[in-house]
């Protein structure tokens, strides 16, 4: 069904468009905390900054299983 195919690029466009935007939102916070660390004396390491690859991650797995899921049946729908 047509339905399924859409949602099936609808959902992979979100896992990408997830990914690069951890990767823009990880490399600025890697940025400020280590500009912090050096200058502003902030206490957290600049590595910290990756703990934000946590809830993208798991943003970015949901929509993945969802784009298979969906394309499963789009193909059972034939």
């Amino acid at each position: 069904m047509k339905k399924y195919k859409n949602l099936v690029y609808l959902f992979a466009a979100l896992a990408i468009l997830l990914a690069n935007v951890m990767c823009a939102a990880v490399a600025y916070n890697y940025c400020a905390l280590q500009w912090g660390g050096k200058y502003a004396c902030y206490s957290a390491p600049a590595w910290a900054a990756f703990i934000y690859c946590i809830p993208y991650g798991i943003g970015i797995a949901i929509c993945v299983l969802l784009a298979w899921f969906f394309n499963k049946k789009s193909q059972e729908s034939l």
